[in-house]
């Protein structure tokens, strides 16, 4: 079992509580590790390293060139420990290990991407209309940033937040989410062995409800970036409002995945499932929302069946398993109650729907791939995230009708659609009302593009240079080289 504590102003350090919080594999329940449980006593502490830090210039007046070198080490370290961090990626959250070790690959290429962007912004020269002057645009680093990173991919959300705020200058306080949070502390202990100087990054555990909650309201933090649930993310805007910090929020979707008529049905089937069933559909992007023109309804829904009852659960560590568990007892149970709403809304139980019998299963958080049909727009199968591995299907009868469809959520994070008609593709692309659309293609992101949603999927993109500039204020300056009086006053 490894014993864990939390790095603040440069040392490990316990809970001020001597709390601590056991982490268990959700494969078999057992305990993997112990952590330090932080409230906000730590949380405070954390904080406090991290303002020091940022106006003492120690990091922000650093050379950017300096800045993004540390970081290219930074990203070697994690690409030569790359296996260790799968591995304990996927003991912490159930994954596959060939999903987690795609993470890490994913990880280490956004630090480099970061570490190239940390000097290229010279600012903007304004010509200015006032004679002997100059005027410039400059980004300069927003301050102390508050990162709260989600479980179900603890690692690479937090790498989306810490890359781009540390290239940018500023300092940070990381809560990775407290059931999973083993490989933030790795990355953390492999930035430690490195010149990063004391408080610029500080990793504190604990629950939301204290640490996340310090994070929120402290008017030392000047901006709080958050993944997460929807209702969270609204708490954390309320208590935001206190000294009016800026805040970057990703709360999650309910993605369409349409398919016309036209489209490549084998692949379109094919990418349904990958939209859906990797890391369980514990994915904020996950299609879990299947719309079908009605021709290729019937004939999709087998197919889809047929390859859904062959999807292979099991160990994430072991070869051959395509499907690991839920990441606890607590979510899983909220699955299976969304499973029941969906039966007495009128949902149409196709497969699945309850937890496997398989007795190597047992101990572990698992449930069926599941597949509901005759599905529509109001029920809350259809309109709530699910987060699990589920799939509704809804019938279409035209373009019209499928963007309305498709448009009619409180979410705007991703969708996707098939077609083989270059007017539609155009058109429909252009009505979809969703940060991130994919064109015969599903669950596809890289680090030069922004990531982010419109409505209540949140504020801000991360990724890209969009990504960065998150972590920037802009500042505008003006230069006059001959002033003379103006005479107005008292003259």
């Amino acid at each position: 079992m490894i014993e864990k504590k939390m790095f603040i102003n440069g040392c490990w350090e316990a809970a001020v509580s001597g709390r601590s919080r056991q982490i268990i594999n959700p494969f078999n329940q057992k305990v993997i590790s112990e952590v330090a449980e932080g409230g906000r006593e730590d949380a405070q502490r954390a904080i406090a390293a991290a303002r020091e830090a940022f106006d003492s210039g120690v990091w922000s007046n650093l050379p950017a060139a300096e800045r993004g070198e540390l970081l290219y080490q930074l990203a070697g370290r994690i690409a030569e420990e790359s296996e260790a961090l799968a591995e304990l990626e996927s003991l912490d959250t159930g994954k596959t290990l060939e999903e987690s070790r795609w993470d890490m690959a994913d990880i280490a290429g956004i630090f480099r991407f970061y570490a190239g962007l940390a000097d290229k912004d010279g600012g903007e020269v304004i010509e200015s209309p006032i004679p002997n002057s100059d005027s410039r645009v400059v980004r300069e680093p927003v301050g102390v940033c508050g990162q709260i990173s989600p479980w179900n991919y603890p690692l690479l959300q937090a790498a989306w937040k810490l890359a781009p705020a540390l290239a940018a200058g500023c300092t940070v306080v990381v809560k990775p989410s407290e059931i999973t949070p083993l490989t933030t502390l790795m990355i953390t202990e492999l930035a430690a062995k490195l010149d990063f100087p004391p408080g610029v990054i500080n990793t504190v555990l604990g629950p939301g409800a204290d640490v996340g909650a310090e994070l929120a309201e402290s008017h030392l933090v000047d901006l709080i970036s958050f993944t997460g649930g929807i209702e969270t993310g609204k708490t954390i805007m309320r208590a935001a409002s206190g000294n009016v910090k800026k805040i970057a929020l990703e709360l999650g979707g309910k993605n369409p995945n349409i398919v016309f008529a036209d489209a490549d049905i084998d692949t379109a089937v094919d990418y349904a499932l990958n939209g859906v069933f990797f890391h369980a559909g514990q994915i904020c992007s996950a299609g879990a929302r299947l719309m079908l023109e009605d021709s290729i309804h019937d004939g999709f829904v087998e197919q889809l069946k047929a390859r859904m009852a062959q999807i292979r659960l099991g160990d994430g560590l072991r070869q051959g398993t395509q499907m690991g568990p839920l990441i606890s007892q607590e979510h899983l149970s909220k699955v299976e109650k969304y499973i029941n709403v969906a039966k007495a809304e009128g949902a149409r139980l196709e497969l699945g729907g309850t937890r496997p019998l398989a007795a190597e299963l047992q101990n572990g958080f698992f449930l069926l791939p599941t597949l509901f049909t005759e599905c529509h727009g109001d029920m809350r199968i259809v309109q709530e995230e699910v987060f699990g591995p589920v799939i509704t299907v809804e019938k279409f009868s035209s373009e019209e009708e499928a963007v309305r469809l498709a448009n009619g959520t409180i979410y705007g994070l991703a969708a996707g659609f098939w077609t083989s008609n270059a007017g539609r593709i155009h058109r429909v692309a252009k009505q979809l009302r969703f940060g991130t659309v994919w064109v015969n293609d599903f669950n596809v992101y890289f680090t030069q593009a922004p990531w982010g949603g419109y409505k209540q999927s949140g504020l801000g993109r991360e990724l890209g240079r969009l990504g960065l500039e998150e972590y920037t204020e802009v500042k505008h300056i003006f230069q006059n080289y001959k002033p003379e009086p103006l005479a107005w006053f008292g003259v």
